[in-house]
């Protein structure tokens, strides 16, 4: 929806507003709509608008409620913000506005903090109080939006953005490589956890967490969702024709709630089951003229690089308004640069193009829409979940089918200066010991939905959408879907090839060549087998001065990977060289 940013002092000294300025200025293309800026004495905040709902002006932020001695910026949507407001106003609440800004200032002033608990949606913000002086952050439980922070060395300053880039404009910021993330950017897919980032001076909140600063600057955080991911005895006991139904309603009002706009929404339809299944929802509650949205490429060393084929039947089955771009390779590298600079963190998947290029097809159209990321990680829709319900080593066994690379591949591919074994396999077993998952698969599904999740997917997913001002809503995230998901038992979900009990509820409304399809993916194949242009700029980039200089990768390494990319493919069908290129791409792009 929107970019926040801001600057708290926990000294005497004022906040920089013309640091604060250039973090806004970044954040535009989030925010094209309006832009806003507040301070106070050591509190400088600053925000960049995308309208969505309460159009009017009496929704700006940083929205100041001076009764309430509170000042708020926020970037998200509160779907229940209606319901929300109902129940303040019975509380003796008065509202200026007409939108979930405001709902959410006055529904941290009535419930303090744990306000987070009541909200369903997505959102990250930060709150300060004017007379305690103490300062609120939070991020939704999946961080579908980003809050990226930077301590001055001193602990006397702390700076929040929404983008990292953002941080970095408004300079004092470490760059150097954070080895820790490193390792994790190579060996897990690309996946760093928080609070790490790629940059020793920039950390992210986790989500699902609400952090209070104190005004000398003492911390506390508090995460305010960790469900259980294991199956009930109850509801395995009840007929699966009732899990099915409970399902089913959970994602039509998942469905139904990201519906709450004042502007149209359209989807994303990729032809899967996951993004169609939303398309059919939508029509069988009464949605006409529905805009879908779809792009594919040119096809790459004999692999096919578009599921039109499948968008288009379920397009003609719900007559949608269905729009689809054809990149060609020469206009997909001619964009691969600023797909980059748009990455708030180096994201690997190929599908970044894709997104950043069809977002800006449906930006045209409209400003909100829904997508179908997070249902494999949810209802255990990828290749990996059933060994893992068999597992004896459920740790090994993860990173067998997960990693990118063995311990003996890192150490080959990284200096001796940043190498940092061990970091994932560690994070992994310490999150798989924890309370609350039963079983190796319960393990995984509760890593992957909040984590890699996290960050990967739904991290790609804001960053390529609001890069072109469009905002993403991610219904199979809704968290009573997730949490009813967590209690199934396993074979609902493992069923019909994984996404059993979806597939099933699928069946009574879409086409079953849908359905039965191979599993797809968002294809870019010449990304994966890099040639020609594209692999002649990844050689300029790794070979340059500042690669050098910077000394992450070894030499004899690269040449190999350079010699041969075709014959370097990770476990997940990645490039290595691929990943390796885009960090060192990213950084470029960004000065460093």
């Amino acid at each position: 929806m929107c970019g926040i940013a801001g600057e708290i002092r926990f000294d005497t000294q004022e906040a920089d507003a013309s640091a604060v300025g250039r973090m806004a200025e970044t954040l535009r293309p989030r925010g094209p709509d309006a832009g806003g800026a507040f301070q106070q004495s050591r509190v400088a905040l600053a925000h960049r608008r995308l309208k969505i709902i309460d159009l009017s002006e009496r929704a700006q932020q940083p929205m100041v409620a001076a009764d309430l001695g509170l000042t708020l910026v926020f970037n998200g949507c509160i779907y229940n913000y209606r319901e929300l407001r109902a129940e303040l106003e019975q509380a003796g609440a008065r509202f200026f506005s007409d939108g979930d800004t405001e709902v959410l200032l006055r529904a941290y002033r009535h419930w303090g903090p744990d306000c987070v608990a009541r909200l369903h949606g997505m959102f990250a913000f930060a709150i300060w109080e004017r007379d305690s002086g103490r300062v609120a952050m939070a991020r939704d439980r999946f961080g579908i939006k980003p809050l990226y922070l930077s301590e001055s060395p001193d602990g006397k300053r702390l700076r929040f953005a929404s983008s990292l880039p953002a941080l970095l404009a408004a300079g004092d910021v470490d760059t150097r490589i954070d080895p820790i993330a490193l390792e994790h950017y190579l060996m897990w897919h690309a996946v760093v956890p928080p609070p790490h980032t790629l940059l020793r001076g920039v950390r992210k909140l986790p989500p699902a967490t609400i952090a209070v600063f104190e005004p000398d600057g003492r911390r506390t955080d508090t995460c305010y969702w960790n469900p259980p991911f294991a199956a009930d005895p109850a509801l395995a006991g009840a007929p699966y024709e009732e899990r099915e139904r409970q399902v089913q309603a959970a994602l039509e009002t998942a469905v139904a709630r990201r519906m709450v706009a004042d502007v149209p929404v359209g989807v994303l339809l990729s032809g899967g089951v996951d993004s169609s299944l939303i398309v059919a929802l939508l029509a069988r509650a009464g949605q006409r003229d529905l805009n879908t949205f779809s792009i594919g490429f040119e096809a790459a060393n004999g692999e096919l690089g578009d599921e039109f084929r499948y968008s288009d039947l379920v397009a003609r089955e719900f007559g949608t308004r269905h729009h689809k771009i054809q990149i060609d390779g020469a206009t997909m590298l001619s964009h691969l640069p600023d797909t980059i600079r748009a990455m708030p963190e180096p994201m690997v998947s190929y599908d970044n193009i894709g997104f950043y290029l069809l977002s800006r097809e449906v930006s045209r159209h409209v400003k909100v829409v829904q997508s179908g990321q997070g249902a494999d990680e949810v209802f255990a829709g990828y290749h990996w979940y059933p060994p893992l319900a068999h597992a004896r080593d459920a740790v090994a066994d993860y990173a067998r089918v997960f990693f990118d690379r063995d311990p003996e591949d890192y150490l080959r591919t990284v200096t001796e200066a940043v190498a940092v074994p061990g970091a994932s396999l560690g994070f992994i077993t310490r999150h798989f010991d924890r309370p609350g998952a039963a079983t190796a698969l319960d393990k995984a599904l509760r890593l992957d939905a909040t984590v890699m999740l996290v960050d990967d997917p739904v991290k790609r997913v804001d960053a390529m959408t609001m890069a072109w001002g469009l905002e993403a809503r991610v219904p199979f995230l809704d968290h009573e879907l997730v949490e009813l998901a967590g209690r199934l038992p396993e074979q609902d979900k493992l069923s019909d090839g994984g996404k059993g009990i979806l597939k099933a509820i699928a069946r009574r409304m879409l086409p079953p060549e849908v359905i039965d399809r191979p599993k797809g993916y968002f294809p870019v194949p010449a990304l994966k087998y890099l040639s020609g242009p594209t692999l002649d700029w990844v050689r300029s980039a790794l070979h340059s001065p500042s690669a050098r200089a910077r000394g992450l990768f070894r030499e004899d390494y690269v040449n190999d990977l350079l010699a041969a990319p075709d014959q370097h493919i990770t476990p997940l069908r990645g490039s290595k060289l691929w990943q390796i290129a885009l960090l060192e791409l990213w950084l470029q792009s960004h000065g460093l």
